[in-house]
C-alpha cells in the first residue's frame, strides 16, 4: 500500500529554520541548475530505506538532478583553512519524510569531481557519493547567461553520465511558500543509510533565488544508472539558482 502522509505547512516552514547548533562546514553553491521529472510514488518507495516516506506535492512524487559548482569549501572552525579546492558537483535526488515530520532530500547518488570531497562526504555523513569527471563552462545565448555541463562517473563498471546546458530565462525570487517551486528547492535536511540505521544532517541557507529556466541537450543515465524509471524526455520543470552561501551541520543518527 503506498504511503500518503502529508506534511504540513508548519512543518516545511520550521525545518527551514537556522539549526541552533554550531555548523561545522561553510560551502558557496554556485550554478545550481533544478531539473525535476514527475514519478510514480512507487517507483521511489521501493527505493527508500527503512524509516522514510516519499513526500508528494498533490500527491506527486519527483525525482531531480541538480548540477552545480562549489568554488568554496571551508571548516567553520576555522574559516581560512579549505577542506577542497574548487570543484563542480551533481546529485540524484527524491523527496522525503518521517512520518509526516522532517521533510528533506534522499540521493541516490552524488557525483563530484575532487576525491579528497568524495572521500569526505562518505565517511563523515554515509552520502553515496562518486567520483566524475566534469567539465563546466559559462556562456551567453539569446542575452541569457547559459551553463554548460558535462559528467562522467570514473566508475567503468556502471555507464553513469550527464550533459546538458542550462541557464535561467527569467528574473529570480525566493520561492513562494505552498507552491510546487518551494517544495522542490526549499529543502534543509538531508537523509543517509549506514546499511543499519538512518542518519540526517541539516543545512541552511537563505532561500534560493529561484529563477526560471531552460534546458537543452540534454543526455543523461544517472537515473537508468540508479534504477529509477524516468522518460529521457525533457524535464517537467526547471529552474536556475545563481548561488548560495551555505552552512552544514553534524550528522545525527
Amino acid at each position: 500500500m503506498t504511503d500518503v502522509t502529508e506534511v504540513t505547512d508548519v512543518e516545511r516552514l520550521r525545518i527551514r529554520k537556522r539549526p541552533s547548533e554550531r555548523p561545522v562546514i561553510r560551502e558557496i553553491w554556485r550554478h545550481l541548475g533544478f531539473l525535476h521529472w514527475p514519478v510514480a510514488v512507487g517507483a521511489i518507495a521501493r527505493l527508500l530505506p527503512p524509516g522514510l516516506e516519499v513526500d508528494t506535492f498533490d500527491g506527486v512524487a519527483y525525482v531531480g538532478i541538480v548540477p552545480f559548482t562549489i568554488p568554496l569549501t571551508r571548516t567553520a572552525f576555522f574559516p581560512g583553512l579549505p577542506l577542497a579546492p574548487a570543484f563542480h558537483e551533481i546529485n540524484l535526488r527524491t523527496y522525503v519524510h518521517r512520518a509526516g515530520r522532517d521533510p528533506g532530500v534522499w540521493f541516490f547518488s552524488l557525483d563530484a569531481a575532487s576525491r579528497l570531497a568524495v572521500a569526505g562526504a562518505r565517511a563523515a555523513y554515509r552520502l553515496p557519493y562518486f567520483h566524475a569527471r566534469i567539465r563546466m563552462g559559462e556562456g551567453v545565448a539569446n542575452g541569457e547567461k547559459q551553463i554548460e555541463f558535462e559528467a562522467r562517473r570514473s566508475s567503468a563498471a556502471v555507464d553513469a553520465h550527464f550533459a546538458c546546458r542550462y541557464g535561467p530565462t527569467g528574473e529570480g525570487a525566493p520561492a513562494v511558500h505552498g507552491s510546487l517551486e518551494f517544495f522542490l528547492a526549499e529543502r534543509y535536511l538531508l537523509y543517509a543509510w549506514t546499511g543499519r540505521k538512518l542518519r540526517s544532517a541539516r543545512v541552511f541557507h537563505h532561500p534560493y533565488p529561484l529563477q526560471p529556466a531552460a534546458v537543452a541537450d540534454l543526455d543523461e543515465t544517472l537515473t537508468t544508472a540508479a534504477g529509477l524509471p524516468i522518460e529521457k524526455s525533457a524535464p517537467a520543470f526547471v529552474h536556475y539558482a545563481h548561488e548560495v552561501d551555505v552552512q552544514i551541520y553534524r550528522p545525527h543518527r
